[in-house]
Formats: C-alpha cells, structure tokens, sequence
C-alpha cells in the first residue's frame, strides 16, 4: 500500500514538472552579434539595436578637438590597431554621449565594429559580457553613459578599475570601453576628505587614479556664446531651417545654459514651428 502511495506521489510530481516545463517560455536565441550596428546590455541580456542614433559628425561643432581625438581613436579600433579607452567629462549638454554615439558610426566605414551600451546597474555582470564579445570576430566599444560614483561605492570603483586594467583575466583586445561623466574624477569629493586625520590625500588620489586608466580622456565645457551660433547654424543649415539669432539667444536664455543640446532643441523648435520632421 505505501509503495502505491510512493508510486502516485512521484507519477504526480513527474506530472507536475513536466507542465512547468510546458509553461516556462523556451531560452532565448543566442544574439547574433554580426546582426546590429549596435546592442544594449541589462538584466535580460544582450538586446541588438537596429540603428545608432547620433548626429553626423560634422555637426558636432564647438567640440572641434574632441571630435578629432575621439573619431581618430575609434577609426583605429575599427580598424585593427592600438586604440585608447576613453573617458569623456565635462558639464552636460556638450556633446559627449553624442560624440561617442557618432563615432563609433562613423568608424564603421574603417572596419567592422559595433557599440554595445550598459547601466551602471550592469556592473557586476559585465566580465560575463566581455566574454561573450571576446568570442564574436568582431570590435566592439563598451559605452557606460553618465557615470558617477557616490561616495561608499567603492565596490563599483573597483569593478570599473578591475575591467579597465584586465584583473587576472586579460580583458578582450578587441573591445575598449568608452565612459562619460559630469567630472573627471568620476567619483564624488566632499571637502571632508581633504580632513582625513589618517591621510588626507587617499581619498583623492584613489578617485583621480580610476580616471587614469582612461589613456585618452577629454574635458568638456560650457560653450561660448559664438560657439552655441555656430551650433545652430550648423544644424539649421543641415535642414534647411531659417532662424533669427537674437531668437536662438533668448531660447538658451530661458533654458540657463548654452550647449549642442539646447542648440538642437532650439533647432527641433523650429522645425516644429514649420511643420517639419527632423527625422
């Protein structure tokens, strides 16, 4: 009697396992990482993004150094040879995250190269996304957008060094990582630490050293007012677009800052106006 018991009870467990198994949705198909000009990278995995979403590059104007720098270095990446990881800071609005965006667009026509985005809630998971690259033929740039450190996340400090360094595991040659941030230290200072009773510099030192890893890090600025013109010329004449500057200079005025963002929103106004698509 109790073995027909048993019995029953591991038919019915059996039964029980296998609807799971029917209702559970099938494992998702490996990402072709030849597929997409572009990826994200989050909880769910890797996600291809048919387009990157960038400006032609020559209307990134004001930033003319920068831009320079950084489409040389992704030109070299796409191309096979020695390139930098990149560290992009400065006040927002300029042009930063739109820059690395655009690069990597315009590098593809110097060899095969894709940009893959992450959160900086994808910190911990990124070796596993290194090793998955790492295998794909391909070149990829690791873009982590507006990244800051609060203080007591010396962990993320960590990691971040640990991916720019290699750790024990030497990191893919075939990805660089690309990061922007409001400051280039990345990590935030409070005056206290220049108190520390124990030494007082090891604070700063250890939020400039994680910077220092970046072989090519370029500062960004509030544009000159000259500069902002030369903007919203750029993108005005781009679309065919007719503006007064007295007005281009009170919309930034209304907004508190000049920048490539508030040019382009002041341009996207116009278009608006006029019944247009930017596209």
């Amino acid at each position: 009697m109790g073995g027909e018991s048993g019995s029953e009870l591991s038919g019915l467990l059996l039964r029980i396992a296998d609807a799971l198994d029917r209702m559970a949705p099938p494992p998702a198909p490996p990402v072709d990482l030849h597929a997409a000009p572009a990826f994200r990278w989050d909880a769910s995995g890797l996600t291809a993004v048919p387009r990157i979403d960038a400006p032609e590059t020559a209307l990134l104007c004001g930033i003319d150094r920068q831009r320079d720098a950084v489409l040389s270095n992704m030109r070299r990446h796409a191309a096979g040879a020695a390139a930098h990881d990149v560290l992009l800071w400065g006040a927002r609005g300029t042009g930063k995250s739109a820059l690395v965006r655009a690069a990597v667009r315009d590098a593809a026509a110097h060899g095969d190269i894709a940009l893959v985005q992450a959160g900086m809630d994808s910190l911990d998971s990124l070796p596993r996304l290194l090793a998955m690259l790492n295998d794909a033929g391909r070149r990829f740039v690791l873009f982590i957008d507006d990244l800051g450190f609060a203080p007591g996340e010396e962990r993320n400090v960590r990691q971040l060094r640990s991916l720019l360094e290699g750790g024990v595991a030497p990191r893919p040659t075939n990805v660089r990582i690309a990061v922007t941030a409001n400051r280039r230290a990345i990590v935030a200072r409070h005056a206290g630490e220049q108190d520390d009773p124990i030494n007082p510099r090891d604070a700063v030192d250890d939020a400039l050293a994680l910077a220092d890893r970046f072989g090519l890090v370029l500062g960004f600025h509030a544009v000159s007012q000259d500069d902002y013109l030369a903007i919203v010329a750029a993108y005005a004449d781009a679309h065919a677009l007719h503006y007064e500057a007295a007005d281009a200079l009170a919309w930034a005025q209304r907004r508190g800052a000049r920048s490539g963002r508030v040019a382009r929103q002041f341009v996207t106004e116009l278009a608006g106006q006029a019944g247009r698509n930017l596209g």
